[in-house]
């Protein structure tokens, strides 16, 4: 995987324990908006590195969650679509 990693990452949205990340490239979120909800982040070079946000019925991650045999995220996901709908 060139330029791909892997990490534990913590959100809060999830819980215990860290969830791990497959990133592929490094991606991540430059900027956030108003009304946007940072997720998760990790340490970067001179501040944070935000890589998983949402905004009302949309989320974005910089990694692939479908990667993983974890399925918090979609659950996640699931959970706020299904309220957004309600």
């Amino acid at each position: 995987m060139d330029d791909g990693f892997e990490t534990l990452l913590t959100a809060s949205v999830l819980g215990d324990p860290p969830i791990r990340a497959v990133f592929i490239r490094a991606p991540a979120i430059v900027e956030t908006g108003r009304g946007v909800t940072v997720l998760a982040s990790l340490p970067g070079y001179d501040k944070e590195v935000v890589v998983a946000v949402r905004q009302g019925n949309l989320m974005a991650t910089a990694f692939h969650p479908e990667l993983t045999d974890d399925l918090r995220w979609h659950r996640y996901f699931l959970t706020f679509l299904q309220r957004t709908n309600d």
